[in-house]
């Protein structure tokens, strides 16, 4: 058992307690796509919308170094088909994108350093965990030789924070390209990927950066908070899961749904914010969650870019009006921005603003977002015509609740 290959389940175990929501669901898609074209998926959602659970979640389950039949068996998993075939069936690489970036700044090193101390550390792992393995020229050709041994398994690649050296990086090219490279190495490498990977789960926050119209790392079958698909319900918590937590903790459902509702899927239905319900239904309060996450400090950023009068729709959304938005032109990225049309859909994918596909607008989902962009406001130093715009906007959202509720 490993760091990177083969972690074992312990981290799934850590955060598998009583107010855990069961989303094991997710395995019966994953597991439908074992070894198939399909099989690379790569989910964004914004951040505190479960991510990283669900990729603990995932580690878990396919690592052929544990033994998760007590963590599963009584779970939504186990009803599928599936279910024993690929329990504890695979090796698994579990990287957590974030960590190495924090180590190559903590070592003062240059992010295009990433990519190189990724692999050096997974022929660490994989020299300690298979000591009969011969010196060979690259890490992929370790994981090949582990692959077609007599009792090889191949691998399920997990990808936490896929995204991360984008953002961080969004100033640096050649550390996006290494990096990049990196993937495709793994990803779209005839020679590595049909031997060597069962499938892949990658997860962030934006979808895969485009080169030109296309993502730059084609092979992977993409759902974000544009349109997830079949994933739609493994977003946040449904309405079903979020009544039955307020009726387990003495909650007022319609109060929660006001704060916390809004992102919507064809299908399912309303979908929440798992992270601010599970903190209003720790706290007993309902209140904004959102300006804890680091999403929020860039919110200013993104409207200061007045690009055809940004502003302006963001005066009329917090109105509680639906925008039109075309979400073509974005290139998935933090600094590559031609339109309004560009910066709203940005928002869309930190969970700034909800879509809807079929009449292509976008709205604020809800209060506690909206305090987030009424913050925004309160602090900003605005000209006169701003503050009548912002002034306008909570007149005309008040009237709007006001004649909801009569």
């Amino acid at each position: 058992m490993g760091t990177y290959v083969n972690p074992g389940n312990q981290a799934f175990r850590r955060i598998d307690g009583p107010n855990y929501v069961d989303k094991t669901g997710l395995i019966r898609l994953i597991n439908e796509r074992i070894g198939g074209d399909d099989s690379l998926v790569c989910i964004s959602r914004p951040r505190r919308f479960g991510k990283s659970y669900a990729a603990k979640m995932l580690a878990a389950y396919y690592d052929c170094s544990c033994d998760s039949r007590g963590l599963f068996d009584k779970k939504i998993a186990a009803r599928s088909k599936s279910y024993r075939a690929y329990l504890n069936h695979f090796n698994v690489i579990y990287l957590e994108i974030t960590s190495f970036i924090s180590e190559a700044r903590t070592l003062q090193k240059p992010l295009t350093e990433v990519p190189g101390m990724i692999m050096e550390a997974i022929h660490d792992d994989l020299q300690r965990s298979n000591p009969d393995l011969p010196a060979l020229r690259t890490v992929n050709d370790e994981l090949l030789y582990c692959t077609e041994k007599p009792d090889g398994k191949q691998f399920v690649f997990i990808i936490d924070e896929w995204d991360a050296m984008i953002r961080e990086a969004k100033d640096d090219e050649n550390a996006q390209q290494a990096y990049l490279n990196l993937l495709r190495g793994w990803f779209k490498n005839g020679t590595f990927t049909p031997k060597a990977v069962a499938a892949a789960y990658m997860t962030g926050i934006l979808p895969i950066k485009k080169d030109g119209k296309q993502s730059a790392v084609s092979e992977f079958e993409e759902y974000s908070m544009l349109d997830p698909f079949e994933f739609a319900e493994y977003v946040g918590f449904t309405e079903k899961e979020v009544i039955d937590r307020c009726a387990e903790k003495g909650m007022d459902y319609e109060e929660i749904k006001t704060w916390y509702d809004g992102y919507e899927f064809p299908g399912v239905g309303a979908v929440y914010n798992p992270y601010s319900v599970m903190s209003a239904l720790r706290t007993g309060k309902c209140r904004s969650y959102w300006r804890k996450t680091s999403a929020a400090e860039s919110l200013k950023n993104y409207i200061n870019m007045d690009f055809e009068s940004l502003q302006a729709m963001v005066a009329r959304l917090i109105a509680g009006e639906k925008i039109p938005v075309s979400v073509d032109g974005f290139q998935n990225d933090f600094e590559t921005f031609e339109s309004a049309d560009d910066v709203l859909t940005l928002l869309i994918h930190l969970g700034y603003l909800t879509y809807c596909e079929e009449k292509q607008t976008v709205r604020i989902p809800n209060e506690e977002v909206r305090i987030e962009f009424r913050q925004f406001l309160a602090r900003k130093k605005v000209n006169t015509g701003w503050i009548t715009l912002m002034k306008r906007s909570q007149k005309l959202y008040f009237k709007k609740v006001c004649e909801k509720r009569n």
